[in-house]
């Protein structure tokens, strides 16, 4: 089967089989550093999203692009603008960006698009740094530690010696209510 010469047509293609979420963002992160070696910094975002939807396409990905993405609110769902710029394999969320640098709000734009559309893993791509790699970020919604492992909300949350214990989060809230930091 010849590949497309364009990425026109190639969200209709269908995946053969669902990939584990690491070693799906290990082949965007892949496409996204062939586009960037390719182009360099300084683009407009759309021409880094044509490029990426290429080199997803090559790969036989499935994705969509500017996916609209709706809030429920009091049951009812909401056209608000938000568009995630693409969603790879109905399980990946990218937010591509051509800033001077990342801030916070990239970050929390990309959060709220995962809480919002129910995705586990994000990827936050700036294209205008000179190395792509720094301009980089993996965001996980609801990540869940593989079970038996006992997650604390900070390291001071275990008291030293031989009589070490989990706090609890009644303890957290009493450390709370006397306003002192439970985190160190």
């Amino acid at each position: 089967m010849a590949k497309p010469e364009s990425a026109e047509g190639a969200e209709v293609k269908s995946a053969p089989r669902p990939l584990e979420l690491d070693r799906l963002t290990e082949l965007i992160i892949g496409a996204a550093i062939e586009v960037h070696r390719v182009t360099g910094p300084g683009l407009m975002e759309s021409v880094y999203e044509e490029c990426l939807c290429y080199e997803l396409s090559q790969l036989g990905l499935n994705f969509q692009r500017q996916v609209p993405l709706p809030i429920l609110y009091k049951g009812i769902k909401l056209a608000c603008g938000y568009k995630m710029d693409l969603l790879v394999e109905d399980a990946v969320v990218l937010e591509l960006k051509t800033v001077d640098q990342l801030l916070p709000v990239h970050s929390a734009q990309l959060l709220t698009y995962l809480k919002l559309s129910g995705k586990k893993v994000g990827l936050l791509l700036n294209f205008n740094e000179p190395i792509l790699k720094k301009g980089l970020k993996r965001l996980v919604n609801h990540f869940r530690e593989p079970s038996g492992v006992r997650v604390t909300s900070a390291p001071s949350a275990h008291e030293p010696g031989e009589n070490a214990r989990v706090r609890t989060s009644d303890d957290l809230l009493k450390t709370r209510r006397l306003g002192v930091s439970a985190v160190k």
